[in-house]
């Protein structure tokens, strides 16, 4: 049985990730179901930062990050599933929007 309690400090620069995103079907702009099963390139996938390690730099806990599911270790922590990769593999952190804009003008 698994401890309630059970912290994980992750090492060095690994970065343990919850998925966001399920596998399901999903919907054009267009409005256009898409199923689960088409698949015309390798899909980019938003997760939500669970554990970072002390080498980590530019991501921190409850961020939202894009990256490549396939390839990545996957783990099971009291029945979650997270995946488990190195900080230079995310592609991208999504910020919340500035209330006053980002204070640049064009």
């Amino acid at each position: 049985m698994p401890d309630p309690k059970l912290q994980i400090q992750m090492l060095h620069d690994r970065v343990m990730i919850k998925i966001l995103d399920g596998d399901g079907e999903r919907r054009s702009s267009a409005g256009i179901v898409i199923p689960a099963t088409a698949q015309v390139a390798k899909r980019l996938v938003w997760g939500e930062v669970a554990g970072v390690g002390q080498h980590v730099r530019t991501v921190k806990f409850g961020d939202r990050v894009l990256l490549a599911p396939d390839d990545q270790y996957e783990v099971e922590v009291q029945g979650s599933a997270y995946l488990v990769m190195r900080e230079r593999d995310l592609h991208a952190v999504a910020s919340k929007r500035s209330e006053h804009g980002t204070g640049l003008y064009l």
